[in-house]
Parts: structure tokens; sequence; C-alpha cells
């Protein structure tokens, strides 16, 4: 945006300058020309009355000399021509190409003076041509013409261009230095308002701005913007805040209850009962599952993490070796594979083992008697990736983007244990870990997911 508003300067300064300059230069042109040709005027109006006398008695007199003499000094040619257009006298520089020279011709014969109409330019090669009738007593005897290189002309022209151009260069770099200058002050605020923005959603509530820069209205909207900021932290602070109070509190008579409906079981004697009771001890279990996994999310958004460097094989070698007697009582194949001895990442503490645990929790529920569940370490996109590949059911594309909210389950996993919150605390983890969790269809059958978090070596 500040390069747009700049060459937006830029441009309007440059229409103003050629609007200016333009005309300009060519009333410079025009100048220098008609001051040329008023001075070349003058001298054959003097050599027509030089003229006069020779051409009345045929004798060329002292015009010879004179021209002569005007060729030597200014190199500028000169000749008098009598009325049938034969040369009377020439200097020795004249030369004057019949097409140009009859225009010049007829008017002087006409009893008029003659010049060359356009102005000369930066680019012009011809001459400037003057033709002035020799008169005497209203009778027109002959004519002088005068051919007068352009050069010294050109060269005056085009010092007046060039320093035009030069003027237009210097107030367009001034324009653009001050456009780069009142860019900079009109946009700095919204950049900052922009990049404090995306640090409000990715969840930092401490950001601020300072309100002392920019125009009037961007620091009004720099208030405006605090005053959100304030709002929306304290909202998120006192969501988690009661979300894990809530989660904390309900533990003590959770369990007081559970001790209670626990203490039932003995007095119970028909079978009915007895299934009553031992689903209600389940409800309680499940419940109290739902609160830890409330209570480890809320303490998971809270705030900024600071980073661990840990080894990702090292952990994923840990998980699988903790999961394996569940898996193998599942009837489950769990197995692990690495592609490097050693993957240094930055994470939250822990973020990588809670990642872990929910994953292979899920592939082996899901994966049933029979099944396989492939845990892969590996480099991936200047970073590490950790794969966690079953092959269950799976779910449709649609499943797999719902699979991280809260509390939401497949509609075929409605019976089986599971607080809805594992993924989702999974996915706000390794978010916060300046990572990405994806979840895709494996190659065959099932779902693989896909941990990616930063090396030790990939820049933040």
């Amino acid at each position: 945006m500040r390069r747009r508003l700049a060459a937006s300067y830029l441009l309007l300064m440059t229409l103003v300058l050629l609007a200016l300059e333009i005309p300009l230069a060519l009333t410079l042109a025009s100048r220098e020309s008609d001051l040329v040709r008023a001075d070349r005027l003058a001298d054959a109006t003097r050599f027509a009355a030089l003229a006069r006398p020779g051409l009345r008695t045929d004798t060329i007199g002292t015009v010879r000399d004179e021209l002569a003499r005007y060729d030597e000094l200014y190199g500028i040619g000169a000749a008098v021509l009598d009325r049938d257009r034969h040369t009377f006298v020439r200097s020795v520089s004249y030369h004057l190409e019949p097409a140009r020279g009859e225009a010049a011709v007829r008017a002087a014969l006409a009893g008029q003076q003659y010049t060359s109409a356009e102005s000369v330019l930066p680019w012009t090669s011809d001459p400037i041509v003057v033709a002035v009738p020799v008169n005497d007593n209203g009778e027109v005897l002959g004519m002088v013409i005068i051919v007068s290189p352009a050069g010294r002309v050109r060269d005056a022209v085009t010092f007046w261009w060039l320093a035009l151009g030069g003027i237009g260069l210097l107030a367009a770099l001034a324009c653009v230095l001050t456009a780069r200058n009142l860019a900079n002050w009109v946009l700095r605020p919204v950049t900052v308002l922009d990049a404090m923005t995306h640090e409000v959603a990715a969840g930092d509530g401490n950001t601020r701005i300072s309100d002392q820069a920019g125009p009037p209205e961007l620091r009004r909207l720099t208030r405006s913007f605090n005053d959100m900021a304030y709002a929306v932290a304290d909202a998120m602070e006192r969501q988690r805040a009661f979300v894990a109070h809530a989660s904390h509190q309900l533990r003590n008579p959770l369990t007081a209850l559970r001790l209670r409906v626990e203490e039932l079981g003995p007095s119970l004697a028909d079978d009915d009962g007895r299934s009553e009771h031992r689903l209600a001890l389940e409800e309680t279990d499940r419940l109290a599952t739902v609160l830890d996994g409330l209570l480890t999310l809320a303490r998971a958004e809270r705030g900024q993490h600071q980073l661990v460097t840990i080894d990702a094989v090292a952990v994923a070698e840990s998980r699988v070796a903790a999961w394996e007697p569940l898996a193998r009582h599942h009837g489950t194949a769990l197995t692990l594979s690495v592609g490097l001895p050693v993957a240094l990442v930055h994470v939250v503490p822990t973020a990588l083992d809670q990642t872990l645990d929910a994953l292979i929790d899920n592939a082996v529920k899901f994966s049933g008697p029979g099944g396989r569940v492939e845990v892969e370490v590996l480099p991936a996109d200047g970073g590490i990736a950790v794969h966690v590949r079953d092959d269950g059911p799976g779910m449709t594309d649609t499943q797999l983007d719902q699979a991280t909210e809260r509390f939401w389950r497949a509609p075929d996993a409605q019976n089986i244990d599971g607080s809805g919150l594992g993924l989702t605390i999974a996915a706000v983890l390794v978010d916060a870990s300046g990572g990405r969790l994806a979840m895709t269809h494996a190659d065959q059958r099932g779902l693989d997911a896909r941990v990616w978090l930063r090396s030790l070596d990939t820049p933040a």
C-alpha cells in the first residue's frame, strides 16, 4: 500500500510537471528561434539596402565584400538574386535547396519578408531561411536570402530543455521523498495495527499500540483498537478462568459423588440395580475425563508459551512404548519408524507427548483387532513431521474438517470412550508450538494424522 500511495503521488506530480514544462519548453524553443530570425531579418534588410544601387546599375559594388565578410565572421551564407531569380552575388557557404528556396523566392518577389515558420527543436537539422525583397520606389529589383545554420539555436534550445528536465527530475525526486515520508507517516499506524491484529487473533491478549503517531483519525482508530484489545483479552481471560475454575471446583464434588455411588454397590441385590450402578460409575468417570480435558485445554490456551527443544524421535519412542501394552490388548499392531537418529524440535513443554497420546489413543481405539498403527518421524518441509497412521474406518472430508472442534465426535463413535477434547487440545498445543496438525486420508485405508514442527535449524 505504501508503494501504491507513493506511486499515485509521483504520477500526479509527473502530470503536473509535464503540463507545465512541455508548454514552457516549446515557448523557449520558439523564443530562441524568433530571436535568431529577427536578427537575420535585420541583416538581410541591411544587405538589401546595400544591394539596391548595384541591382539598378547592374554593378556589384560593395555588397559582395559585405557578404564575404559576414560569411567569414559568422559562418552564415547569404545571396542576392535579381527579379529573374538569377544569382547576382553570393557568399562562399551559401547553399539552399530549391524546394526550400521556392517559398522564400515567391514571397520576396511579392514584396514580402519571409522567414522559416517552424521553431528549432533539439532534433531539427534544417537551416533557418529568411528573405527580404530589394525595393526601389515600390519596384522589386531582387531579393536577399540568408541561410543560417540551426546548430547554435539547436544547442541553446537543447540546453534549456536539459535544464528543464533536470529541474523536473529534482522536483520528482523531492516529490518521491515527500510522498515516501507522508506515506510512512500515514501508513505506519496502519501497518502496526495490521501486525497487532494478527497477534490478537493468535491469542496474544497483551498487545497494545502507541496512539502518539500518525494522523488524528488513525490515532483515534488506535485508541479504539486498544480498547477493543483490552475487552477481547478480558473476555478471553474470563472465559479461560471460568473453564479452569469450573473444572477444578467440580472435581471434588464429583469425586465425593463417585464414592457415594460406589458405596451403594454392595446394597444392590438385583441384576438390574447392579447394571444401573455400573453405568452410573462409568458416567462419573466419563465426566471426570471431560473435566480433566477442559482444565488441560484452558491451560494450553492461556497466554504465551515458553518453547523448549526436545528430541521428537525420543518422545515418539517413549509414547509408542507406553501405548504398546494397550495396543496389544486390543489386538492392534503398533510400530515405530524413524527416518533419522535425532530430530530436535521447538515445542511447548509436553506438547508432543500429549499430542501423540491423543493421536495414538484414537488410532488404537478405531483400528480394532487385527488393525495396524504406524508412528513415523521424518524430516519434511524444512522441519520435522510426525505421522500417526491407522487402517481403521477413517472419516469423510467433512468429518476431517470438524475433527479438532471441541466435544465433536463422529456419528458412529458416540459409544466409544472419550471426551471429544483430545484432538482439540493437541491442535492448540501444536499451534502454540508454531507447528501444524493436519488430518488426512491414508494412502490405502484409515487416517493419517500429521504433526509438523519447527526443527532446531528452522527459522521462526
